[in-house]
C-alpha cells in the first residue's frame, strides 16, 4: 500500500483499522494531521495568512482562476462539498508550488495532490462554519493551529 493509500485510510478511519470517527470526517482529518506534523505544518502554512499561498483568500483565488471556483465555493458554503482530484489541485496550484508543498510534506507530488484533495474540502468547510470566508482570513498559522485544536475538542 502506498503513502497516499495510508493517508486516505487515516482520513477515512482516524488512523485506525476500524469505523470512521463518530461525528464526521473532521476528527479523522485532524487526527491524521496530528500524527503527521509535516503535513499539518504544510496545510496550516497554506491556509494561514502568513503563508506563501496568501492564506485562504489567496488559495480561493488561485483555485477559482483555475476553474475550481464552484468546488472551493462549496467547501466554504453550508452545502455539500464538491470533490476535486489531486491532479486538479496540482494543475491549479502549478507544478512548482505542488513540488514545494510535496517537499514540505515529505511525499512525491502525486501523493501531495491526493493528500490536499482529501483534506482541504472538509477542513475548509469546518473552518468557515458560517458559510463564508472571514474577511480577514483565518489568521496566521499559529492562530489556525488553535482553531484546529478547538474544532477537534468540539468533535470529541
Amino acid at each position: 500500500m502506498g503513502l497516499l493509500d495510508s493517508v486516505i485510510g487515516a482520513v477515512l478511519n482516524g488512523g485506525q483499522q476500524q469505523a470512521p470517527v463518530a461525528g464526521g470526517g473532521l476528527g479523522s482529518i485532524i487526527g491524521m494531521l496530528a500524527q503527521n506534523p509535516q503535513i499539518l505544518s504544510t496545510i496550516t502554512g497554506m491556509l494561514g495568512n502568513d503563508g506563501a499561498q496568501g492564506g485562504l483568500g489567496g488559495l480561493v483565488g488561485t483555485l477559482s482562476k483555475a476553474g475550481l471556483g464552484d468546488a472551493v465555493g462549496s467547501w466554504i458554503s453550508n452545502g455539500a462539498n464538491q470533490p476535486v482530484s489531486g491532479e486538479q489541485l496540482g494543475g491549479a496550484l502549478g507544478a512548482d508550488v505542488l513540488a514545494g508543498l510535496a517537499k514540505q510534506m515529505g511525499v512525491n507530488t502525486g501523493d501531495a495532490g491526493g493528500i490536499l484533495a482529501s483534506v482541504l474540502p472538509e477542513l475548509i468547510n469546518q473552518l468557515t462554519p458560517q458559510g463564508q470566508a472571514p474577511a480577514g482570513g483565518l489568521g496566521n498559522a499559529g492562530d489556525l493551529m488553535g482553531m484546529l485544536g478547538s474544532l477537534l475538542n468540539q468533535k470529541a
